[in-house]
């Protein structure tokens, strides 16, 4: 009876896991779904849980993230991030303090299974804000396999006094 009860709750669970993966895998089919629901899965008011699992679903396995910016003396650098590292860094802010990104403008090149993205957004803690209170620009690298897309690096820095995002990255 035990082992019975055993093997149901496995296939039980793995037909959860399959329709969470097909659930998942209908949101990396094209480009503009990918990028979508990469800025969706980080946004949220304040209070309201991620879905991380998702969020870890759209990198391949040793994807970077790379926050750049100045440092305290004024020189600019980077930090570099696996997804879970964005997660542990950043996860509980978002959730705690509402973070809405929002992509405004987008200029796309592709060669082959290689796309590269300049990605302007706007940052907001509300999704009822009027202004944003930060922009930037992420420079996204992505594959496709021949089944679905993969994040494969983020690099980004958001726009300050002295680095004005310029116009040819703006809506117009």
């Amino acid at each position: 009876m035990m082992k019975k009860l055993a093997t149901l709750i496995f296939f039980l669970s793995i037909g959860f896991m399959t329709s969470a993966q097909d659930e998942y895998l209908s949101k990396v089919q094209t480009l503009d779904s990918t990028i979508e629901t990469l800025y969706d899965v980080i946004s949220g008011e304040a209070g309201e849980k991620r879905n991380w699992e998702l969020f870890k679903y759209l990198f391949t396995e040793d994807a970077t993230l790379l926050p750049s910016g100045p440092n305290e003396d004024g020189k600019i650098g980077y930090r570099a991030m696996t997804p879970d590292g964005y997660i542990e860094t950043s996860g509980a802010w978002l959730e705690e303090n509402g973070f809405f990104e929002k992509e405004i403008f987008r200029v796309t090149e592709t060669f082959g299974s290689v796309t590269h993205i300049f990605s302007t957004y706007e940052s907001y803690r509300s999704e009822s804000d009027d202004k944003p209170f930060t922009r930037g620009i992420n420079s996204i690298q992505l594959m496709n396999d021949g089944e679905r897309w993969w994040v494969v690096n983020i690099y980004w820095t958001g726009e300050r006094e002295g680095n004005p995002i310029p116009d040819k990255y703006l809506p117009k």
